[in-house]
């Protein structure tokens, strides 16, 4: 389909576009705009300002004037992301849709893991282990998948460091898509095995995430991608916008009110920057007050460019060749790594990195404290908020969300050196009592 740039200073202007056969499909989304230079362009499977080469987001035309009847209009909806349907570049009907329907996973109000990490005011923890295949890619990629129905996309694909592979395939299965999906030939055995179980194409590249991403970047552009919607990148302003519903879920959560302090993993950094962005529209809208609220990033050492930067008072971000046991949060070459800068620095908050040993002591002080069992990038996020507080960065008394994004169960090797039975005995309540257990 054509797309066509469309004049920054209305909204109105895209919908007189070419696009606007398409622009119930997309409900109040009314055009992509660059990130970079404002430039508006017609919805379409675009990525990149043809002025600038900066990165497409969407715009909106949002609900407003009634903040208590919007409020209302989400507590009635159903009980996943699309109650949020009006904020969301999605038709009105989506909820009817085949889909594996993510979100609205738990806010865990984690009393214990305060008690061990210092915390004095509230501590949650979002615990996105609980979407259909264990991550929050799931909630990226139904988002991607009303888009490439709307442009008539025939294959789902993606780069993957393995939990987007694993989503991709069960939404290609459950929405009638043939799936391919592209990811380093390293990765752990249980991602390996859920991306390739719903009976998609998976393919092994020899490489880290970013030779990936280059690869798919170039099949892209070949005949051979024609007809492909590739989440991630032709379809990547859309896919980003399924991370704001963290934001609106945890905010939600809380009795329609901001946490005062976030800490969310970074690999891309789309996440953080989305879910910065979701705050500042239940702002605007009125669904929550306007008050001050920090944003923390968190990156393993072994991969930190992120970190790096913001240590050293850099506004760009120097790639990394990766070399950690989080590698979901692999990416050397973040796309959206000056933004998470940006954001971390215009809410007070950091950006800080663990390493290998403090993230598997992580994971188990979570699951020994709360019960949840998170994967190598939720052991970041908690080994940052514990290294926070030690270095007097975030505030103990404030209200803290932490980001748990996937299941351990797809990470066991991480943990499974140090972890296992308390003892082997004898059958016998004499061995029983000798292993000292009694």
């Amino acid at each position: 389909m054509a797309v066509q740039s469309v004049e920054s200073s209305t909204d109105s202007a895209a919908a007189d576009s070419p696009a606007s056969s398409a622009s119930a499909a997309f409900g109040p989304a009314v055009a992509l705009s660059c990130r970079e230079c404002g430039e508006r362009f017609d919805l379409g499977p675009i990525f990149a300002c043809v002025s600038c080469f900066g990165p497409l987001e969407v715009a909106y035309d949002l609900p407003s004037g009634d903040p208590e009847g919007l409020r209302r209009q989400i507590e009635a909806g159903p009980d996943n992301i699309w109650r949020y349907a009006p904020l969301l570049p999605v038709p009105a009907d989506v909820a009817t849709l085949p889909s594996l329907r993510p979100g609205f996973t738990q806010l865990v109000k984690a009393d214990r893991l305060a008690r061990e990490l210092g915390i004095t005011g509230e501590l949650h923890v979002k615990d996105d282990s609980g979407n259909p295949t264990h991550s929050f890619k799931d909630r990226v990629v139904a988002i991607a998948v009303q888009a490439a129905r709307t442009f008539g996309f025939t294959t789902l694909s993606c780069s993957s460091t393995g939990n987007l592979a694993g989503a991709v395939g069960a939404a290609a299965a459950r929405s009638g898509f043939r799936s391919c999906v592209f990811i380093p030939h390293d990765l752990e055995a249980g991602k390996v095995v859920m991306a390739a179980v719903y009976g998609g194409d998976l393919v092994g590249i020899e490489g880290t995430y970013d030779d990936v991403n280059r690869f798919c970047s170039e099949l892209i552009g070949d005949p051979v991608g024609e007809g492909w919607g590739f989440v991630n990148v032709n379809l990547r302003p859309y896919y980003g916008e399924g991370s704001k519903t963290l934001a609106y879920e945890m905010c939600e959560q809380l009795g329609w009110r901001l946490p005062d302090q976030i800490v969310i993993p970074i690999a891309s950094g789309s996440q953080l920057t989305k879910i910065d962005k979701g705050l500042k529209e239940l702002i605007a809208l009125g669904l929550v007050e306007d008050k001050p609220y920090k944003i923390f990033g968190a990156q393993a050492e072994g991969c930190s460019p992120v970190s790096t930067a913001f240590k050293a008072g850099h506004d760009v971000v120097r790639p990394q060749k990766p070399n950690t046991i989080a590698k979901s949060l692999a990416i050397g070459n973040p796309a959206d790594g000056p933004y998470v800068l940006d954001i971390a620095r215009r809410t007070g908050g950091a950006v800080e990195d663990v390493t290998d040993e403090q993230v598997v002591d992580a994971i188990k002080l979570l699951a020994r404290t709360e019960g949840i069992f998170a994967e190598t990038a939720g052991g970041v996020t908690v080994g940052v908020t514990k290294k926070l507080i030690e270095d007097g960065l975030l505030d103990p008394s404030l209200t803290t969300v932490v980001l748990n994004t996937g299941d351990g169960l797809k990470t066991l090797d991480a943990v499974a050196p140090t972890t296992g039975p308390s003892a082997i005995i004898r059958p016998t309540l004499d061995s029983f009592r000798e292993a000292g257990l009694a």
